[in-house]
This record gives C-alpha cells, sequence and structure tokens, in this order.
C-alpha cells in the first residue's frame, strides 16, 4: 500500500519558515496536486517525500513505513523534474534505462568495454532493454530510442522524463511543475497523457503545480497551500463551490471569486444575503451574478470594460461607493454593455458565502443573527 502520510512537517531556512506544521495524508493510488504561488513551499514539501531535503520537525510514513532516515533510493519513489534533468550525452534509450542500470549491474558491469565481458551482464542488458521498449512504447517514444535529448521537443523530453521514472515500477510519482516548460498547446495534451498513465499503472501520484487549471482538471484531490500553511485539502469541486478560506476561492477559478467588504453594503443587502455579525467579506462567482436595470438590482454600478471570449463575455463593473470592481460571466447571447453604462447586478443569497476577518469561512452554524448595518 503505497500511502503517504505527512505529520507536522516543519522547514526553515535560516529565519524563513517555509513550511508550517503540515499534516496531509495521501491515498494508495490517489493523485493529489498541491497548488499555490510560488514560495509557498510545496515544492519543498515534495523533496521531502523524496528524501532531497530533511524536515526540521514532523514524521513522514510511506507504505506504513517511517522513511525519516531512509535514503531517497530505498523510498521507492520516482521523481520528474520541471527540467526534464536527462543526460544530453546519452540516447533516450540510455536515459530510460539508467535508474536500471544503476540498480540491476555491479560497477564492473557497468565499466565501459570490459563489462559487457562480464559473467551475466548480457542477459541482465536484455531484460532492461526489453523493460525499456515497453516502457517506451506505452508513452508513445519508441520511434526516438536512438535519438540524443537535444534533437527532441520539450514534450518528447518529458515523456521520456517520464519514462525513466515509470522504468524502475515505483510505488509513488513524484511530479515538480513537469509542464511548466511547455506551450499552452502541449500543456493540455500531457495533462491528458498524464492522467491516462495515472490510470494505467495504479500509482501513488504527488503533482506540484502554480496552475490551477492543472490542479482541477487531473487530480483527485487538490492541497491548496500558501505561506506554508496548507489551507484546505478537497477534491476540485468542493474547493471551488465550498471553500474553507477566502485565499482559496480567490486561487481557485477563473475569472477570480467577486470579495466585497461587507462594510461597504447597505442594511437591506447585508438582510436580504443573511450576512451574520462575523461576517467580513460576501463572495460570489462571476457565473452566479446577473446585470439588472439599476432600478432593480442589489448592487449598484458602471461597466468598465466587456471581454469577449468567444462563448464567454465577462463584464467588470465597478461599483458605486468605491466598493470594488466585480466581474459578471455572461454569453455572447446577452446584450452587450459598453463601458461607461450603469448597471444593477444582483446576486441570489445562496449563492453568496462568508468569511471573517482572518478570511475564514463563516458557516450558517454559526451565524449570530443578521448583520445591522
Amino acid at each position: 500500500m503505497a500511502t503517504i502520510e505527512i505529520l507536522g512537517i516543519e522547514k526553515r531556512y535560516g529565519d524563513t519558515s517555509v513550511l508550517k506544521n503540515v499534516s496531509l495524508s495521501v491515498e494508495d493510488g490517489e493523485f493529489l496536486t498541491l497548488v499555490g504561488p510560488s514560495g509557498c513551499g510545496k515544492s519543498t514539501l515534495l523533496r521531502i517525500i523524496a528524501g532531497l531535503e530533511a524536515p526540521d520537525a514532523g514524521a513522514l510514513r510511506i507504505a506504513d513505513r517511517d522513511v525519516a532516515k531512509d535514503r531517497p533510493k530505498q523510498r521507492n519513489v520516482a521523481m520528474v523534474f520541471q527540467s526534464y534533468a536527462l543526460y544530453p550525452h546519452l540516447t533516450v534509450l540510455d536515459n530510460i534505462v539508467m535508474p536500471l542500470r544503476m540498480r540491476r549491474l555491479t560497477a564492473a558491469q557497468r565499466f565501459p568495454l570490459l563489462g559487457r565481458w562480464m559473467p551475466g551482464t548480457r542477459r541482465i542488458e536484455r531484460e532492461i532493454r526489453a523493460e525499456a521498449e515497453q516502457v517506451a512504447s506505452i508513452l508513445g517514444v519508441e520511434p526516438l530510442l536512438a535519438r540524443k535529448p537535444g534533437q527532441l521537443s520539450g514534450g518528447q523530453r518529458q515523456r521520456v522524463a517520464l519514462g525513466r521514472a515509470m522504468v524502475r515500477q515505483p510505488a509513488v510519482f513524484l511530479m515538480d511543475e513537469p509542464l511548466s516548460n511547455l506551450d499552452a498547446k502541449l500543456r493540455v495534451q500531457m495533462r491528458s497523457e498524464i492522467m491516462a498513465l495515472h490510470r494505467q499503472i495504479g500509482a501513488t501520484f504527488v503533482y506540484v503545480t502554480h496552475d490551477q487549471a492543472e490542479a482541477m482538471t487531473m487530480s483527485d484531490r487538490v492541497a491548496v497551500m500558501m505561506e506554508g500553511e496548507l489551507l484546505q485539502v478537497a477534491a476540485p469541486e468542493q474547493l471551488y463551490s465550498d471553500p474553507d478560506d477566502l485565499r482559496v476561492a480567490e486561487m481557485i477559478g477563473s475569472p477570480q471569486i467577486n470579495a466585497v467588504p461587507v462594510h461597504a453594503l447597505n442594511r437591506q443587502l447585508c438582510l436580504a444575503w443573511q450576512l451574520s455579525q462575523d461576517t467580513a467579506v460576501a463572495a460570489f462567482r462571476p457565473e452566479n451574478a446577473i446585470i439588472t436595470r439599476p432600478a432593480d438590482a442589489m448592487l449598484n454600478g458602471t461597466v468598465a470594460v466587456s471581454e469577449h471570449l468567444g462563448a464567454d463575455v465577462f463584464v467588470h463593473v465597478r461599483l458605486d461607493g468605491d466598493a470594488g470592481t466585480i466581474v459578471i460571466r455572461t454569453d455572447r447571447t446577452s446584450p452587450r454593455h459598453t463601458a461607461g453604462t450603469a448597471v444593477g447586478v444582483s446576486v441570489e443569497g445562496r449563492h453568496v458565502l462568508r468569511f471573517d476577518a482572518k478570511k475564514k469561512r463563516c458557516r450558517p452554524s454559526q451565524d449570530h443573527g443578521a448583520l445591522v448595518a
């Protein structure tokens, strides 16, 4: 069982706290993504799982075994890096088989020229090549085995890096922003390929990215990190519809969720949205708001700009009273709204999420009556 248990992990670099008491469980065969802005600690946590970094506090268990003192090669994990980390002077085949040669051949058997004549070397090399060709076939790089990395495209190099990890048959795959060097079209294609690979081999995947689209489309669960803290771990759809923290709500979803300070709302609107006394921010998704006539609206403002993006149109509305700018998602069949037009915005109370001054979610059970302006 390739489960991962992260218990109270902390990491500091000098006076900077990079990971703050992070605890997380990853189930056997699960695809879990760590997502967050640069510097939030997600890559550091991945390197700790791999054994490339040592935590300052906390415990780590892989497959129900304490691996705190294990070296990376003893943990049965494979890591795929952002930079591919391929040997430029070796062929694709030699890059893929490198982990198996290091594991199965002695130092003498790996010695150039003379090693191939040692007893058992040729048999082991044949077995290694057969396994590498099988992996190359799965990834579609079999015709490229004789090429060098410099002769490959970015997507092909990424497949080779995946192949080098796969050939070891690890219990856990760790991927550190493996698609960030690819163009947008190729990233979408490689996302699908990595998801198919996960379904096919059934190993546990821990994937790091700052791209919320990757996190939301690829994962069984997503762990949102910020400033060294783990804010929420949940299925993608739950993070979007039921966030525990305003920072999670703002990170997940594009366009970003609309957040309106409660002090900018009138008493009638607070009552209509059933805002509690603890509520500091009322938030709602762009698709849950509609544009109406100012006289019929719950909020009023002026159109700042309309963005026409094919099937979707994003209307940016600058609210009256310096309450900020919100975005409403409409479609191309909706009436056009030109800049400078006065409009109203209406949102049903059931679509409004409430957050307190510490950005934590105010649940209905926490409400203490309607807010009085």
